[in-house]
């Protein structure tokens, strides 16, 4: 019997044509924004904590208030500087802790001159293996620069690109600030556009090149026990404030452990995918009320269809049943069009965006229980929007439904 009412509320569906599938528009819209929004906000979640994650459970990253790991900023009332440096390497816990600096530099190679960032290399090679190991660099050519070498730079992937008209390898010559350098590396392709985009040379050839005084721009703490790091991060901010004379909650520095960075992003990011999922609600509404509206104008337009099956012994459940089914395939169908474009369409931005950006940036993370749950709640909200129109089909007398 449900397979009767299942062909019945198909055939129905075919026959209103160009109306079902306009009625199926708002669905597949809304639902296509739910997916493709979703399913690119988590994959960009998933690659942020995977960058953050790559620090390590026994490292910290100390910087100015408000800067990130751009170029230095203006907004910190003081900088970090080598008294600050002391403090840190004072605190217990602390066993390594490496000034870290970063600039715009003047690049230039075959004749094509522009602007890109800089950062330092230390000279001590147990900071170099920290650094290393920190940012997980890998190496598509080349090696990483060795402790006491001079002259010499590391370069990230998108150098590798050809808007030089030559190619640029390992062991070609750049010049930076004026002064050549021997490029003896260049990086894997990451998932931020900061390694990929950054230049890498020893630190006491930018300090050359850069005249920079005692400033840091950010400074990596090796902690000797991870079990510690909460402890250890809290202990370097107490002292920081006492030295600043500054009030907790007034800082004008950061201590950042894994743990918190990653916390900080996740909010955001459930903030932003919650209110992603809030405006592409709305179209699944105005999907509902298109169905609903449907349903309605069809109840009209076979009122004799309904008196007939009603004369010929179809109960009021029955005739329920039917426009149920109906306005359910016609959310079903809305749904499982909708992931399918919100997939391509979040698989097309993705490829795109990271295409622009020459590294792969952006990550689509494909749910399953997403999909499901996407299709499952337009299935759902077709059924809720031709409840009303199911129950006044299923009301309406044999005799007065053939009158007209």
């Amino acid at each position: 019997m449900f397979k009767e009412f299942f062909l019945i509320a198909l055939r129905n569906i075919r026959r209103r044509g160009i109306r079902s599938i306009l009625t199926l528009l708002g669905i597949f819209i809304g639902i296509a924004a739910v997916v493709a929004l979703i399913s690119m906000g988590q994959g960009l979640q998933e690659a942020i904590t995977g960058q953050f994650s790559n620090l390590g459970t026994d490292k910290l990253i100390i910087q100015n208030a408000g800067t990130g790991m751009g170029p230095p900023g203006s907004t910190s009332i003081k900088k970090l500087t080598d008294h600050d440096l002391k403090i840190i390497e004072s605190v217990d816990g602390v066993e390594e802790s490496i000034p870290r600096y970063l600039r715009v530099l003047t690049f230039e190679y075959n004749d094509v001159v522009e602007y890109d960032y800089a950062t330092t290399v230390p000279d001590n090679q147990k900071q170099i293996d920290l650094i290393t190991d920190t940012f997980n660099f890998g190496y598509e050519s080349g090696r990483f620069i060795k402790s006491g070498e001079r002259g010499k730079a590391v370069l990230g992937h998108d150098f590798t690109n050809d808007k030089y008209g030559k190619e640029l390898v390992s062991g070609k010559k750049i010049t930076l600030n004026g002064e050549e350098f021997e490029v003896v590396g260049i990086m894997n392709s990451a998932s931020t556009f900061e390694l990929n985009m950054v230049i890498l040379i020893n630190e006491e050839d930018f300090r050359r090149i850069v005249k920079i005084g005692d400033e840091i721009d950010f400074v990596v703490v090796q902690v000797s026990s991870s079990s510690d790091i909460e402890e250890v991060a809290e202990d370097i901010k107490i002292k920081l404030r006492k030295d600043r004379n500054e009030k907790e909650g007034e800082e004008d520095f950061s201590v950042q452990t894994p743990t918190s960075a990653i916390e900080s992003i996740n909010t955001i990011l459930n903030i932003v995918n919650l209110i992603i999922a809030g405006i592409a609600a709305i179209s699944l509404l105005v999907g509902a009320i298109g169905i609903a509206n449907t349903m309605y104008t069809s109840v009209l337009e076979r009122t004799r269809e309904i008196g007939v099956m009603k004369s010929i012994g179809a109960k009021n459940s029955d005739v329920l049943l039917i426009f149920l089914i109906e306005s359910g395939l016609l959310g079903l169908v809305g749904g499982l069009i909708g992931a399918g474009i919100g997939l391509g369409m979040s698989f097309g931005a993705a490829a795109i965006a990271n295409s622009a950006f020459g590294s792969e940036i952006l990550k689509v993370s494909f749910s399953f229980p997403l999909v499901l749950g996407a299709i499952g709640f337009s299935f759902f909200m077709g059924i809720i929007s031709g409840v009303l129109p199911a129950l006044q089909a299923s009301k309406m007398e044999p005799v007065e439904a053939l009158r007209k």
